[in-house]
């Protein structure tokens, strides 16, 4: 899990609700460097997206007696901004974010195939 270095993601994962979720999830948690907008561009635009498009427009329509109830409203959003919608930002080039990802997904399991069919060749030369 890639996360900038935000309190609501660090902390002690004995102490802190996210680390630990995500120790006991056994997932790798890395974070943006500080002051590296290159590696922080595409989640801050993210947040911005959300915010401007989401929040910003449910809480003008809805009042909220949940947070359950506001997490399936984000969840369909997401759901709607991850599958349905285009983006033309640099890397979907007017793909979903979706269909990037599973192309992403495809290009590295190829190029780790490569380099590991590549390192067993090298093994047995060497042998």
């Amino acid at each position: 899990m890639l996360t900038d270095r935000g309190g609501e993601y660090c902390g002690r994962a004995d102490q802190h609700m996210y680390q630990l979720f995500l120790s006991l999830q056994e997932i790798e948690h890395t974070k943006t460097k500080a002051r590296h907008p290159q590696t922080n561009g595409a989640c801050e635009k993210l947040n911005q997206t959300i915010e401007r498009e989401f929040y910003a427009v449910a809480f003008r329509k809805k009042l909220y007696s949940s947070i359950e109830e506001l997490q399936y409203d984000l969840d369909r959003f997401m759901s709607n901004y991850n599958k349905e919608r285009t983006n033309q930002g640099k890397r979907c080039k007017g793909r979903t974010p979706y269909e990037t990802f599973i192309e992403g997904v495809e290009l590295y399991k190829n190029k780790v195939y490569e380099s590991r069919t590549e390192e067993a060749t090298a093994e047995n030369l060497l042998q």
